[in-house]
């Protein structure tokens, strides 16, 4: 689950909550460096001795100090800190220092609009300082201090914004890698379905003839030798068959870049392969009439009839697990601008059988009617009013 992300301003705003070593470093530094600059501002007067009493320069010390010791939570609360500075930068000179400084972080800490409204409070915290203490003018004091203030808002409100562009590109980059990482998951799961759906099709059928062709040597002992040869040689190609199509699957895991080559492709199946399926399926003594009605045969896509191959093969395959014995029809018809048109139908078989069912993934069809989506047709399945199963697709060609 994805971690809730605050925005870009809140995220300056509140600092980070757990500030590094560095952070500390830096903060301890700043705290040095205001009370060095806050003894400089007050010293001019502390070697006259004219203008402040004594207790007005112990205000300013401590007023100073104050504010010195206030700049180590400028992070965590940088309105807070910079407001704190501000108030006693009006009874002290020596905490004008921590109070730029708290401008600045608050600059660049929070968003535009909270500096600016502290920035524009110097003004009156000025002239309060102005009259509080008699050694300064007002508006000499203004000019001096007003200027510096708007600049070092200025350059916080310049580094806010460039912390935010780079945390904004590094988000980015963040985020494209991501989906660069889902692209590449999708895309990797997507070619591990079809393998998947290619290795069903193609070793499904042939491994279902096998099945078929053993158990018929199994409950027929008493076959004649040439029978038992016949059946042998005809297990022997199915599984020859089926090794070179697996053959062919596999070879797309290879890597290239590995060296190995690539497994070299055998033809993929055509609208002139299906008698052949038919025939196969026949040899194991199904009942299979095959009837194509197909104008322009030659002229069928490679995509369009590999499909329509899939379709013939997987339910036929599944009559063989799921109907041994039942008559089946096999209906291929279409023509160019008017679809490809495939229906399988089956009856139930004739007399129960006690030998076990072949398994099934339960996935054939489900690949049938995504293969069938995926190629803009229509796919329907089950039981019609006459009871026998159907198998029935509508390709557009």
């Amino acid at each position: 689950m994805r971690a809730a992300t605050l925005p870009d301003s809140e995220v300056l705003a509140q600092g980070s909550a757990v500030p590094s070593r560095q952070d500390r470093v830096v903060d301890a530094a700043g705290c040095v460096l205001a009370a060095v600059l806050g003894g400089l501002f007050l010293s001019p007067t502390l070697r006259t001795g004219e203008g402040l009493a004594s207790a007005q320069v112990a205000v300013d010390v401590t007023c100073g100090v104050l504010a010195v010791v206030s700049l180590w939570w400028r992070r965590r609360w940088p309105v807070g800190v910079a407001l704190i500075c501000l108030l006693l930068g009006a009874l002290s000179i020596s905490a004008t220092p921590a109070g730029l400084l708290a401008q600045f972080s608050l600059a660049v800490h929070a968003p535009a609009r909270r500096a600016l409204v502290v920035a524009g409070l110097w003004v009156p915290s000025v002239l309060l300082f102005a009259i509080y203490s008699p050694t300064t003018d007002p508006l000499a004091v203004l000019v001096r201090v007003v200027p510096i203030v708007l600049a070092v808002t200025a350059w916080g409100m310049f580094i806010r914004a460039r912390r935010q562009l780079l945390h904004s590109l590094r988000d980015r980059t963040h985020r494209a890698e991501a989906d660069q990482r889902q692209h590449e998951d999708q895309a990797r799961m997507a070619e591990r379905t079809r393998i998947a759906r290619e290795m069903h099709d193609v070793l499904g059928h042939r491994i279902s003839l096998l099945a078929l062709h053993a158990g018929a040597l199994e409950v027929r002992p008493d076959l004649p030798a040439a029978d038992v040869r016949a059946t042998a040689e005809l297990m022997r190609q199915t599984a020859r068959q089926a090794l070179e199509e697996l053959r062919t699957v596999i070879g797309v895991l290879r890597d290239v870049s590995e060296g190995g080559e690539m497994t070299p492709p055998v033809p993929q199946p055509t609208l002139a392969d299906i008698p052949r399926l038919v025939e196969d399926t026949r040899q194991t003594g199904a009942q299979v009439i095959l009837d194509m009605r197909v104008d322009h045969a030659d002229d069928v896509p490679g995509a369009l009839a590999r499909d329509a191959y899939r379709i013939v093969q997987e339910a036929l395959t599944n009559i063989g697990k799921h109907a041994p014995g039942a008559a089946a029809q096999v209906l291929v018809t279409g023509a160019p601008d008017h679809g490809l048109h495939i229906n399988v139908r089956n009856t139930k078989p004739v007399h129960a059988t006690s030998e076990p069912a072949l398994p099934g993934s339960g996935a054939g069809l489900l690949g049938l009617h995504e293969r069938v989506a995926l190629a803009g047709g229509t796919f329907v399945h089950g039981l019609d009013g006459s009871g026998n199963f159907v198998v029935q697709a509508d390709l557009p060609w």
